[in-house]
């Protein structure tokens, strides 16, 4: 059997709290925030009560940044990265484990008009991630007229003979 190995997390929720910018000792930025994401109901479960797991997310050097200057307390946000476990002892000598995400790349899910920092112009968001590995964010209204008017880039295909199947 082959030694399989991957370590891969996708989560879209919202901040519970404003992220937490820090810098290390040699100067690199880190961010952490927490995320809820709600979890689908069970059969047992009643349909009024929804549950949501909360997801501890740590954010180095550019991400942290934009994390942190982009993000609120009640911002919708989609995150991947991968989990890490973290070992130490704290001040009562007692042995300690957290497991968190650390984020690799993080995005918009509101609508400018619904984020909680909808002051922030889009060209100042745009022009902050020209200088980063992230792709430009683009409103809905953007991405309809980008691709076609119903909003999906998909491409017709009428004659059955061109599908490969």
């Amino acid at each position: 059997m082959a030694n399989l190995n991957y370590n891969r997390v996708i989560i879209a929720g919202r901040l519970v709290a404003d992220p937490e910018q820090r810098t290390t000792g040699n100067g690199t930025a880190v961010a952490s925030f927490r995320v809820a994401v709600n979890r689908r109901p069970t059969k047992n479960a009643s349909a009024d009560t929804p549950q949501s797991d909360f997801f501890t997310v740590v954010a180095w050097q550019g991400t942290a940044e934009f994390v942190a200057k982009y993000f609120r307390k009640g911002s919708s946000i989609l995150v991947e990265g991968r989990l890490q476990e973290r070992q130490w002892t704290d001040q009562q000598g007692q042995k300690r484990v957290s497991v968190e995400i650390v984020a690799d790349n993080v995005y918009f899910v509101d609508s400018r008009s619904e984020a909680p920092n909808a002051t922030q112009p889009m060209a100042a968001v745009n022009a902050t991630l020209a200088s980063s590995d992230l792709p430009p964010v683009m409103t809905a209204s953007q991405l309809k007229s980008a691709n076609n008017p119903d909003g999906y880039n998909f491409v017709d295909v009428t004659d059955s003979d061109d599908l490969p199947f």
